[in-house]
């Protein structure tokens, strides 16, 4: 294992890794700063404890897409990032506890109870319990030592956390539900890849194929948007589809998912017959 977190494993330095690690410190710094400044509003620590809490399950998810972004895109150095994003997201869950038992005025018996009788605070807690589980056994001593395949095992926790983390990004967010439904049409495009990639049995999944998953999470996206706004205010569930695919009402989560799915299948359409790697340039050779 590399002495730095921006070296490879023989010592040389990666501009990927590098960069990533930079990156990953500074929604932390801007929090950071707010706090001292006094700029995040009447109740800053809660406010700070939000933002650490948003980034944290931002991370979770990048740490997520590597796997089939690296199938997709052809990139298979994204690898060297998949486990500082991990470990990144398990400092910001951390400071995101820490800051509200900081609101609490660390009295850790409220704080405890709380956990308790507060459904989306329970299920929150138990993510982090998760996710330290995963950061203890991340590292290549402890992937010997437990054997690859219990490792693998325990290390599939990660898409029960996310699952966890979502349901409690949504009910914390309360009025405004449109980053916690995003994250939602998000992870159905994660794990429609890979439930897809394994039925595959590990061949590349086609440029169209991509392009389909994209429509059908962005769709997915919006299924579940109009139940939820048909469960909470009444909505009528043909409405609110409309609105997901309106631009009249601002960019709605599911229109935001499906650009995105487009997105991906584009990318993969460019880096598969224009800017080819040189490891598929052999492979057609």
């Amino acid at each position: 294992m590399a002495k730095y977190p921006w070296l490879e494993r023989n010592g040389r330095l990666s501009y990927l890794k590098l960069v990533v690690f930079v990156g990953l410190f500074i929604p932390g710094i801007i929090t950071a700063i707010e706090l001292a400044d006094g700029t995040l509003g009447a109740r800053p620590f809660i406010e700070a404890n939000h933002q650490t809490g948003t980034w944290a399950i931002r991370f979770l998810f990048l740490s997520l897409c590597v796997t089939p972004f690296r199938r997709v895109f052809h990139w298979q150095r994204l690898i060297l990032v998949r486990r500082m994003l991990g470990v990144t997201t398990f400092a910001y869950i951390i400071t995101h506890v820490t800051l509200y038992a900081a609101s609490e005025h660390f009295d850790l018996i409220k704080v405890a109870s709380e956990i308790v009788l507060r459904f989306y605070l329970t299920i929150g807690f138990v993510a982090v319990l998760g996710l330290a589980a995963l950061t203890a056994t991340s590292t290549d001593k402890m992937m010997k030592r437990m054997g690859i395949k219990r490792w693998q095992r325990l290390h599939r926790l990660v898409y029960l956390i996310a699952i966890l983390g979502t349901i409690h990004f949504f009910i914390q967010a309360k009025s405004d539900v449109t980053e916690p439904t995003i994250m939602a049409g998000f992870f159905f495009w994660l794990m429609g890849f890979r439930i897809i990639q394994k039925y595959r049995k590990g061949k590349d999944l086609p440029i169209w194929g991509i392009l389909l998953l994209g429509l059908g999470s962005g769709a997915a996206t919006a299924i579940g948007d109009a139940i939820y706004f048909k469960i909470k205010v009444g909505a009528p569930i043909m409405t609110v589809l409309a609105t997901n695919f309106s631009l009249d009402a601002g960019l709605r989560p599911a229109t935001l998912v499906t650009l995105v799915g487009i997105a991906i299948a584009l990318i993969a359409l460019a880096r598969t017959y224009v800017f080819r790697p040189k490891s598929l340039a052999r492979q057609a050779s």
